[in-house]
């Protein structure tokens, strides 16, 4: 009797990591989203007692309340994050010619702000309003502009780091700058009483899942260019 051929089974390809990083950012940003946008009421209330006791310090410290205005204003404004991105892009040209790289992470940064300002304009979420205000800003408030331009901005730059071989001690300053410019400005933003918490917490989500989906284009699609590490 002939023993029947075995033939292996093979086992389906397991995805990389950051695809699945990447899937989770995506699930989490677009429930995140459906929740604002259909006025979920736990979601709500947890939003305005956050905010309410927020600006109730506010108003109480009028001196720590000025400081977060500066840093949110001119610090951590989306403009200033995207001035020091353009900046950066200009150094890779100028001393690496990395032309794909430079143009890859002005795009991603270009096309985070139309999401964000898409999303703003589909949910259209009013932001709160208080009879004292200690700041003021404009436009529909999900998702936040400054926590979701933060996060792109600093995780591109992280990535950037990493990928050029920075040293440990450069790496640990910058991941501790990245973290408290992109906690720090969201909750700037929510004490300053112009966001509400998820607002912060969408801008978050979707500026990583931004940052997840450029660095996993890049590897996939982007010309192979020399790093200093290749030359």
């Amino acid at each position: 009797m002939r023993t029947p051929h075995l033939v292996p089974r093979l086992r389906p390809p397991v995805p990389h990591p950051a695809v699945r990083v990447t899937v989770v950012l995506a699930l989490a940003s677009v429930l995140l989203t459906a929740l604002v946008a259909l006025d979920w009421h736990p979601l709500i209330t947890l939003d305005g007692d956050i905010a309410r006791a927020a600006h109730r310090r506010a108003v109480g410290e009028p001196g720590l309340t000025h400081v977060f205005r500066v840093l949110t204003d001119w610090v951590w404004d989306p403009l200033t994050m995207r001035l020091l991105l353009a900046a950066v892009a200009v150094w890779l040209v100028w001393r690496h010619s990395a032309w794909w790289l430079a143009v890859w992470l002005v795009v991603a940064c270009a096309l985070g702000t139309v999401l964000q300002q898409a999303l703003k304009a589909a949910v259209g979420r009013a932001r709160p309003v208080w009879p004292d205000p200690v700041d003021s800003a404009h436009y529909a408030a999900f998702p936040s502009g400054h926590a979701m331009t933060a996060t792109v901005v600093c995780g591109l730059l992280l990535w950037l780091l990493r990928r050029y071989g920075a040293g440990a001690v450069v790496w640990r300053t910058a991941v501790a700058v990245a973290v408290v410019s992109v906690v720090g400005v969201g909750l700037t933003r929510i004490w300053l009483g112009v966001h509400w918490p998820s607002d912060v917490l969408g801008g978050w989500l979707l500026g990583a899942l931004v940052v997840a989906l450029t660095v996993l284009s890049y590897e996939r699609f982007a010309p192979c260019e020399p790093t200093p590490e290749r030359r």
